[in-house]
């Protein structure tokens, strides 16, 4: 299997070495990841300069690296363009989880979102970060045992993956839809300027069955997803009330 490896947190990122480390296993790995952080860029494609790529300044060993001045879907793009015999994109592992709302600004997925546009397999995978880094050597078996199922099934699809930081069991979850209170914080730096932080703090406790819910409870979270985003009972709804 050919797999192309990317991430939001720059290829200078531990969580990317994790990552193709594990996938090697599975086949011929090879990275096309930002050059610098792009973490929760969503899916911004660039249209107003040309991109470039450039040998990765880490080296992993016997895998091709490379690092794009652009986002982690301008990383995919670019990179089944280089590798079109690509049949599945990892993204990640990423810093910090990918549960709930957050897919809909995070990097990661996009990335896995994007390849799912072309016609691949996009495979997202995140754990959470505390005061010190992930421990990737322990999350790497389950990785791996993550990969043995989703790398079998036959795509396109789109899986969003998160890791707790001592996984005891994986369960196939929902996206968790919560409200959060959204506040502005008012601050000021150290020159006295003003400046703001946006709180994202969950107003209710994680749903049963869903990816947050699972990983507060130690069980890596599959969720599958899918491109299209109407919400057919509503549609269904309408359409019915118009031939009324």
């Amino acid at each position: 299997m050919n797999i192309l490896i990317t991430n939001d947190d720059g290829i200078y990122s531990p969580g990317i070495a994790a990552l193709a480390n594990t996938a090697r296993q599975f086949g011929t790995v090879r990275i096309v990841a930002p050059d610098v952080e792009q973490s929760s860029m969503g899916h911004a494609i660039t249209h107003s300069r040309p991109l470039s790529y450039r040998n990765s300044p880490i080296t992993f060993e016997g895998i091709d690296a490379h690092r794009v001045n652009g986002t982690p879907a301008d990383c995919v793009a670019l990179g089944l363009h280089m590798y079109p015999d690509t049949q599945v994109v990892l993204s990640g592992i990423n810093m910090g989880p990918n549960l709930g709302n957050s897919m809909w600004h995070s990097g990661t997925l996009a990335a896995a979102k994007q390849a799912m546009l072309l016609g691949i397999t996009g495979i997202a995978l995140s754990t959470p970060v505390g005061k010190t880094e992930p421990n990737f050597g322990e999350l790497a078996p389950w990785v791996s045992s993550v990969l043995e199922i989703l790398l079998n099934d036959k795509g396109p699809a789109l899986y969003n993956v998160n890791f707790p930081p001592t996984p005891t069991d994986i369960s196939w979850t929902r996206q968790s839809v919560r409200l959060y209170d959204g506040n502005v914080v008012p601050g000021q730096d150290p020159m006295g300027r003003k400046n703001y932080w946006i709180t994202v703090i969950p107003l209710e406790p994680a749903e049963e069955g869903t990816d947050r819910w699972a990983v507060e409870n130690n069980l890596v979270s599959i969720t599958p997803l899918r491109l299209d985003l109407t919400a057919h009972e509503e549609l269904s709804a309408r359409a019915a009330m118009k031939k009324k």
